[in-house]
C-alpha cells in the first residue's frame, strides 16, 4: 500500500516550488481500497480546473462507443463523414492530395500529417501559442482551425511508417466528425456518453465565457484567463473537471464501462511523439510515458497508460501496481509536467 507520508512530502514539494501555483494530486487504486487526494497553493482538492488535452481520452471513449454501436469505423476515411469544404485540399504535400487518405484511425492516432494550428510556426515565426500565452483571448472554432492548417505544411503523408506528430488539428475534426454521426453538439455527446452515464455532476464542456468557476492556469509567473479560446476547443481540450470525477472516468476507461476491455491492447500502436509537454508514446487515442529501464531498475514500472494535458493535468494508470492517478499542476511551461511525471514515478516505485 502507498505510504501517505511520501505523498504529502510530494505535494510539499510542489507547494515550495515558485514555479507551480496551484496544483491536486489524486491517487486510488483499483478496487478503491487506498484513495489520497492533495492540494496546493491557489487550489483545493474539489477545486474545478481545465482538464485540457486528457480531454483527448474521454474522445477515445466516445470514438470506442461508437464503433460498438456500429455507426463508424477505425478505417472509414474522414471524407465519408466530412464536407468537401473541409476535406478538399485539407493534405497537400509536395504537390500531392492526400486528403482522401485520411481515415480516423489517422486522426486518433496522430499519424496523419496534418499541421497542428496550435504549435506550428506560420510566416514570421509566430504560432497561435505565442498569442495566447501572451494573453490575447481568441476563438479557434473548427472553420478558422481549417482555413489555417490549408496554408500550412504537413508533416509528413497519412499513416507513415514510424510518423506521428501531435496536433489538436485532429481532434477538432474528430469532434466534427462526431457531430455528423450523431446529429448532437459535441457538449450533448459528452453528456450522454460518458458525463451522465457516470452521474458526473461536477464535469462539463466549458462553453460559457462568463463562467469563472475553473481554476486559471498559469504560463511561467502569469496567470491567463482565456474564456474565448477555451469555449471553442471544447473537443480538444475544454472539459472541466474535478480530480475526483477525472477518477472515476479514468477507472471507468479501463475497467470496460463504455467497450470490451481487451480493446485497449488494439490501441497500443505505439509511435515516440517529442516535447511538448515530454517525451512519451502515443497510440491510438491513448498515451504511455516513456520510462527508461534505469529508472527503476530490477523493478520495471512498464506501462503508465493515460493523456497528459497542456496545463500540466493528468490521468493516467499503472496496471503493474494497479494504481490510477489524476490532477494537474495548472502550469504551461513544462516544470509541473516534470513535477507530476516524478510523483506518479516515485510512487509506483514505492509499492513495487
Amino acid at each position: 500500500m502507498v505510504d501517505e507520508k511520501l505523498l504529502n512530502s510530494l505535494m510539499d514539494r510542489m507547494k515550495v516550488n515558485k514555479s507551480i501555483f496551484s496544483a491536486v494530486l489524486c491517487v486510488e487504486s483499483r478496487d478503491g481500497s487506498f484513495s489520497w487526494t492533495g492540494a496546493a497553493g491557489e487550489m483545493e482538492k474539489d477545486s474545478k480546473y481545465f482538464i485540457a488535452s486528457v480531454t483527448k481520452l474521454y474522445v477515445t471513449a466516445v470514438i470506442l462507443q461508437l464503433i460498438e454501436e456500429g455507426r463508424l469505423e477505425l478505417r472509414d476515411k474522414i471524407s465519408k463523414h466530412l464536407s468537401e469544404d473541409i476535406c478538399n485540399g485539407l493534405h497537400v504535400l509536395k504537390g500531392t492530395d492526400y486528403s482522401d487518405q485520411l481515415t480516423i484511425t489517422h486522426l486518433l492516432s496522430n499519424t496523419s500529417g496534418i499541421p497542428d494550428y496550435f504549435f506550428h510556426k506560420q510566416q514570421g515565426g509566430r504560432t497561435v501559442a505565442d498569442d495566447l500565452m501572451e494573453g490575447k483571448d481568441e476563438a479557434w472554432p473548427l472553420d478558422r482551425t481549417i482555413g489555417l492548417i490549408k496554408e500550412l505544411k504537413p508533416k509528413f503523408k497519412p499513416g507513415a511508417r514510424g510518423k506521428a506528430a501531435y496536433s489538436d488539428s485532429n481532434y477538432q475534426l474528430l469532434g466534427a466528425i462526431i457531430e455528423k454521426v450523431t446529429g448532437k453538439r459535441i457538449s450533448e455527446v459528452f453528456n450522454q456518453y460518458i458525463f451522465t452515464k457516470l452521474n458526473l455532476t461536477n464535469t462539463y464542456i466549458y462553453t460559457d465565457i462568463h463562467d469563472d468557476t475553473p481554476a486559471p492556469f498559469y504560463f511561467k509567473s502569469k496567470q491567463l484567463w482565456l474564456p474565448n479560446y477555451m469555449a471553442s476547443v471544447g473537443v480538444e481540450g475544454g472539459i472541466v473537471s474535478t480530480a475526483a470525477e477525472v477518477m472515476i472516468f479514468l477507472k471507468a476507461f479501463f475497467n470496460g464501462q463504455f467497450f470490451p476491455v481487451e480493446k485497449i491492447e488494439e490501441l497500443k500502436q505505439w509511435n515516440m511523439i517529442l516535447p511538448p509537454p515530454g517525451l512519451f508514446q502515443f497510440g491510438v487515442g491513448l498515451e504511455n510515458l516513456w520510462i527508461p529501464g534505469i529508472v527503476s531498475p530490477g523493478k520495471p514500472i512498464k506501462e503508465v497508460l493515460g493523456f497528459w494535458g497542456q496545463t500540466g493535468s493528468f490521468a493516467f494508470y499503472n496496471p503493474r501496481s494497479d494504481l490510477y492517478f489524476t490532477g494537474t499542476t495548472n502550469q504551461i511551461n513544462g516544470k509541473g509536467h516534470r513535477l507530476a511525471s516524478s510523483a506518479m514515478i516515485k510512487t509506483i516505485k514505492s509499492v513495487l
